[in-house]
């Protein structure tokens, strides 16, 4: 099913710098002068900056992200806030959000920086206090295109959806396991779309690891998806673009690649034809190869 709406939809991944993506996504040994970040943006047109959920970016980093990107005149980096603003809620942070807001300025000010998504975890409950301070957050980084992204099904009701479309908050539409019962139940799907961008992220369905303590984040995000459990996806993004200015779809299965590999098969799916693909990638994954294209002898993809 081919969406023809250009420009609408961006395909990308949660990150790009993970060591069990040498020998799959890039190649190894990496030829010299071999870029990571350039050579996904040849792939998508969107990355979502996960490292700036665990510690602010440099602002040199940050400018040297936006060159390597250059080639691709589409492409566009949305990223995590910190960590602190939605797992430690207790502290006032100002020295940190000083340092987060500056490491990523000259994304914003390139007109690079799509929205800026805030995750909170499953234990954040749509009680009093957990509204009063989202709604502070979403006052303190109200300069940003915010997405929220709230895991718990009971933050799904009418009232926190119509305050969000009131506030142009985008809520992040999830796909993870479906763990637990009544309002404390993982999110299910829901195509809701509160705000000119639209967000989606795929987390996997690796339900025996998602809340296993002693399982690391490796095992939690080891899970590829089935073209045939992608389909409804498609039918909820046409549905989604047609209210929204343009929809941001990030895998975030990365677990060896596998992001990679969905990012590429739904690429291909809403083109209604084959996409490049890493030639490793290709080798490691078969279920990739009805939907890339085939790669010369020698080439990366």
């Amino acid at each position: 099913m081919a969406l023809r709406r250009e420009g609408l939809i961006r395909v990308g991944t949660a990150g790009w710098s993970y060591p069990d993506w040498e020998g799959l996504v890039y190649p190894s040994p990496r030829p010299r002068g071999f870029d990571p970040l350039r050579f996904l943006s040849g792939l998508f047109d969107v990355i979502e900056i996960n490292s700036t959920f665990y510690r602010p970016a440099e602002r040199g980093m940050a400018a040297s992200w936006l060159a390597r990107v250059a080639g691709n005149a589409r492409f566009v980096f949305t990223a995590k806030l910190w960590r602190g603003f939605t797992h430690d809620r207790g502290e006032p942070h100002h020295t940190e959000e000083q340092a987060w807001r500056d490491g990523l300025a000259p994304l914003a000010e390139a007109g690079k920086l799509s929205c800026v998504l805030v995750q909170f975890p499953h234990s954040f409950r749509p009680a009093e206090e957990g509204r009063e301070y989202l709604a502070s957050l979403i006052d303190r980084f109200s300069d940003y295109r915010l997405v929220v992204e709230l895991r718990r099904r009971d933050w799904a009701d009418a009232a926190t959806l119509e305050w969000l479309s009131a506030k142009g908050v985008a809520f992040c539409d999830v796909d993870q396991p479906r763990l637990g019962t009544g309002g404390g139940a993982t999110l299910r799907p829901t195509e809701h779309v509160t705000a000119p961008v639209a967000y989606v992220r795929l987390h996997g369905r690796n339900a025996p690891t998602w809340f296993a303590k002693d399982e690391g984040r490796d095992a939690r995000y080891d899970y590829l998806y089935t073209p045939a459990e992608l389909e409804p996806w498609l039918t909820a993004f046409q549905r989604m673009v047609e209210k929204a200015e343009e929809l941001h779809v990030i895998a975030n299965n990365h677990f060896r690649g596998k992001a990679v590999v969905n990012a590429l098969m739904i690429r291909a799916m809403l083109q209604d034809e084959p996409v490049k693909a890493p030639a490793e990638l290709l080798a490691a994954y078969p279920q990739l190869q009805p939907f890339a294209l085939q790669p010369p002898q020698g080439s990366l993809f």
